[in-house]
């Protein structure tokens, strides 16, 4: 292993526990302004002082501002990181950092605060190295996990050299693993507009949207074929409807998420959703449309350096979960996803990262982003 990147890590995870600590002390559910907030000011601490903090318009309308964590150099090449401070876990189930045997447990520990401590211990250690790069820069933003809108950002950095997302980590085989590929995704919104009725007295009269959202439901499940030509998903998630147990519901709603290799699988779904069923209409539209990401060829290249650098293999893997790297895929073809530590149950409040991996993951992170700084063969 490069002698630089095995004392850079090792000063990385000495440090990664207490500042994921703070970190994750912060319940910052998505769509939270003052938790947000709240995790930008944790981060500008943790950032070098060389840095530049900016905050940004985000994506989604009444969010806090992303921020921009930004070191220039004196290099020619640059480099994005990513990562995002929200979580989908409440205010009522957060739970800190605790220690539990391996594991470093607590909301949002993996998902994604342990990479983006990782990608701030990264700015710190390359803060050092100016010569090495132009612009290196850590994008933090506060909605990644309930966006609806187009993503903003995308024009931002055009024209970067390399993207790097700090999603979880995880192991393939023996090897380093990490993510040069995920699949479309969207959700599905349907609305149901039906009519009231007393159930007890008159239940004819009524038109039960619950029962046509079920029937949307059905439709949506129906598409399922994870092992099909397009590996689609299709799960129904939320269902919302009726107000009191003795009242035909007149309207309501559903939220289904959808994942395929292609977008185009995706909106096929909804010609397969009824527009009407037993005298109630049935609105469905895809309120949330995310790119597939295709890097495996694009990034050959990169892993093998990164690979040399490292002293072990760097592969890369398929993943099915949304992630930002797949906005900037598009105009940046070496984009590199899962740089984070490994860890599990994501989107619980039990979910945890493995304080062993720390090492060995900042140890992969320093790896690939000195090969993406690197003159390109």
């Amino acid at each position: 292993m490069d002698q630089w990147i095995e004392q850079a890590a090792a000063e990385i995870a000495r440090r990664a526990p207490r500042e994921l600590e703070a970190l994750v002390a912060v319940s910052s559910p998505s769509g939270d302004v003052g938790g947000a907030n709240e995790c930008a000011a944790v981060t500008a601490a943790l950032a070098p002082d060389e840095a530049t903090i900016e905050r940004v318009p985000c994506s989604s309308p009444e969010h806090a501002e992303d921020q921009v964590i930004r070191l220039k150099g004196t290099g020619a090449r640059k480099v994005l990181l990513v990562g995002h401070n929200d979580t989908v876990v409440s205010h009522a189930e957060h739970k800190p950092l605790a220690r539990v045997g391996e594991q470093l447990v607590g909301s949002g520990a993996v998902d994604m605060k342990g990479g983006n401590v990782l990608a701030l211990g990264a700015l710190r250690a390359f803060a050092k190295r100016p010569e090495l790069y132009d612009e290196l820069v850590l994008l933090l933003v506060c909605d990644e996990e309930w966006r609806t809108a187009d993503f903003g950002h995308v024009q931002r950095f055009a024209g970067f050299d390399a993207c790097l997302c700090f999603e979880a980590g995880e192991l393939a085989g023996e090897d380093e693993g990490v993510v040069v590929r995920r699949k479309a995704a969207g959700t599905i919104h349907v609305i149901a507009h039906g009519r009231t009725a007393h159930s007890g007295s008159a239940p004819d009269r009524g038109r039960n949207a619950l029962l046509a959202l079920a029937t949307a439901a059905q439709a949506v499940a129906s598409r399922h074929a994870p092992n099909g030509p397009s590996h689609l998903t299709a799960v129904p998630t939320v269902m919302r409807s009726g107000d009191a147990f003795n009242v035909v519901p007149g309207s309501g709603e559903l939220f289904c998420d959808v994942r395929a290799d292609d977008l185009d699988a995706i909106e096929d779904i909804l010609t397969h959703i009824p527009a009407e069923h037993e005298g109630v209409r049935l609105e469905a539209e895809l309120i949330r449309r995310w790119p597939g990401m295709r890097a495996e060829e694009a990034t050959v290249g990169l892993l093998e350096a990164a690979s040399g650098l490292l002293g072990r293999r760097i592969v890369g893997a398929a993943r099915g979960g949304a992630s930002d790297a797949s906005h900037f895929a598009s105009t940046i073809p070496l984009t590199v996803d899962g740089l984070g530590p490994r860890g599990g149950k994501a989107h619980n409040p039990e979910e945890f990262v493995l304080e062993a991996s720390l090492q060995q993951r900042a140890e992969v992170a320093l790896a690939l982003i000195a090969a993406a700084l690197a003159p390109q063969r």
